[in-house]
């Protein structure tokens, strides 16, 4: 057996093992400072990119319990609270979606403004540095244990770079016009991010019901 199939001795697992709780308490202190600055300036873009840290937490969540699992059991399948976080993931994406969409054609329909998008400047550019290292962070520790759930969270953690942009771009734009609907288009894209964020949650957790827990129908947590 080689020092790759020894997750106790492989100081990726270690890695990976930071890059989570890493993850899981940014994500957490990012969601606190957003929601609280999104409805004090009433911005619908930065409450929703809030609450969408406070998903990713979960999301977090579920890789942290994969890798302490694969730690200390490396031959054991997936838990059964992998799978549940998986779907409450999923459905916190599509309650989020939800949510986003209806208070964007309120806003638009009675003309509301945020009282301004500052803090979304900042918090978006703090973000995108940061989830832009933990995506590169990830993807190497991902590629070095050939772990499809990793580069899978990888990649979710690449959307939430998306949604930081989405964030940036629609603050920036309401700093410098004033034009208040900003607010709400920035919003529907939070909501395109967050729906195929949402299906793609609900995927993995049903190809894991079936034993087929990715693409190839290999396993996911098996190293070479």
């Amino acid at each position: 057996m080689t020092a790759l199939a020894k997750p106790s001795r492989n100081p990726y697992w270690s890695y990976a093992l930071w890059l989570a709780v890493f993850t899981i308490l940014y994500n957490f202190a990012e969601g606190l400072i957003s929601v609280y600055f999104g409805v004090s300036d009433e911005t619908i873009v930065l409450f929703g990119f809030g609450v969408d840290s406070f998903i990713e937490v979960m999301s977090g969540a579920g890789i942290l319990a994969m890798v302490l699992r694969i730690q200390k059991h490396p031959d054991t399948s997936r838990s059964q609270f992998e799978r549940a976080a998986l779907r409450l993931t999923g459905t916190s994406f599509y309650l989020l979606s939800a949510g986003l969409a209806v208070t964007s054609i309120y806003n638009i329909l009675t003309g509301h403004k945020p009282e301004t998008t500052l803090a979304g400047l900042v918090i978006s550019a703090i973000s995108i540095a940061v989830m832009w290292a933990l995506v590169m962070g990830k993807r190497r520790v991902g590629r070095a244990l050939n772990s499809s759930p990793i580069l899978a969270d990888a990649n979710c953690t690449m959307v939430c770079v998306y949604m930081s942009v989405v964030l940036l771009i629609s603050s920036l734009i309401y700093q410098l016009t004033g034009f208040g609907f900003v607010d709400s288009i920035g919003a529907l894209g939070l909501i395109y991010f967050s729906y195929g964020e949402g299906k793609e949650a609900f995927e993995k957790a049903a190809g894991m019901q079936d034993g087929c827990e990715d693409e190839d129908c290999k396993d996911e947590f098996h190293v070479k």
